[in-house]
């Protein structure tokens, strides 16, 4: 009879780790520490300045000078957003800004998203010339369309109204043109392939089936079209006259001017404006990361 012996396995030794394998923060501890420090450090000065505004917001006028540097009032007055609120149009102020930056958003995504799927998957001639041609148009700063633009509107009898605000954006920006030609481009030919195949023409495959793939970079390009119009001061001071159309940012200078030696009203009214922004990019900034990154390349 035969007698099988069952060979144990030889009891394996511990691997060693080697450095490389190890994370980047072990095998560099007090290099790590100190960026860490450093970007804390960093932190604390950009973060300061809105600290401060919140805290003087907050304080009473007597308490502004007591307080100095602090970031803690000693007093929460919230009367004063109340008073901001009520110390001037605030809601009709805050309804233009709302329409010039809400339409304006709409048709800048619109008309870039167009154009980028243009670029990205119509295959004609001269093509890469044209891009070409548009990304250099970011070269151009404001300062010099601005005075021919001011005079295209006037001539059109559209100076102190919202349309200067709200027009220019159905005709694209070169940057989010490119940011969505690299967005179209990353995605596959066969996508393409399969709407005509269904009968699509270009427009109907671009709503049905490109455009909605384009999510992370439609809302990643919103929310930064959003903190761009939101806090748009140049546009308005240009184009706006009577008190009727300004926006917030523009209201909020004049306010300034009237209020300047009330520092926690002025300080409230600052808090609701910028509210929005802060708000939108504290909930959104991973959109904001993935979005741009998924763009960044091919």
């Amino acid at each position: 009879m035969a007698v099988l012996i069952e060979s144990r396995p030889a009891l394996e030794e511990p691997a060693v780790v080697r450095r490389a394998d190890r994370p980047y923060w072990r095998r560099n501890l007090p290099l790590t520490i100190v960026l860490y420090v450093v970007l804390a450090l960093g932190s604390l000065a950009f973060v300061y300045p809105f600290l401060w505004m919140i805290a003087t917001s907050l304080r009473s006028l007597a308490g502004v000078g007591s307080s100095g540097a602090s970031i803690w009032p000693r007093e929460f007055l919230w009367d004063n957003y109340a008073r901001a609120i009520t110390s001037f149009p605030f809601w009709r102020y805050a309804l233009n800004s709302v329409l010039t930056t809400l339409i304006p958003i709409v048709g800048t995504v619109f008309s870039c998203a167009l154009a980028g799927f243009a670029f990205a998957r119509l295959r004609v001639r001269f093509s890469g010339v044209v891009f070409g041609v548009v990304l250099a148009t970011m070269l151009l700063p404001g300062e010099v369309t601005m005075v021919p633009q001011f005079m295209l509107f006037n001539n059109l009898g559209m100076i102190d109204t919202l349309y200067p605000l709200i027009l220019p954006a159905f005709f694209g920006s070169p940057f989010y043109i490119f940011l969505f030609r690299q967005f179209f481009s990353r995605m596959p030919s066969e996508l393409a392939d399969a709407a005509v195949v269904d009968g699509c023409g270009w427009f109907r495959m671009f709503l049905s089936v490109y455009l909605p793939l384009a999510r992370p970079a439609v809302v990643a390009i919103s929310i930064l079209l959003f903190m761009g119009y939101w806090n748009n001061f140049l546009g308005p001071a240009i184009y706006i006259n009577s008190d009727q159309w300004k926006t917030l940012p523009l209201a909020l200078a004049g306010f300034q001017s009237v209020n300047g030696t009330d520092t926690p009203l002025l300080m409230a009214t600052s808090v609701l404006i910028t509210l929005p922004c802060l708000a939108i990019f504290f909930f959104a900034q991973k959109q904001i990361t993935n979005g741009i990154a998924f763009t960044g390349g091919r």
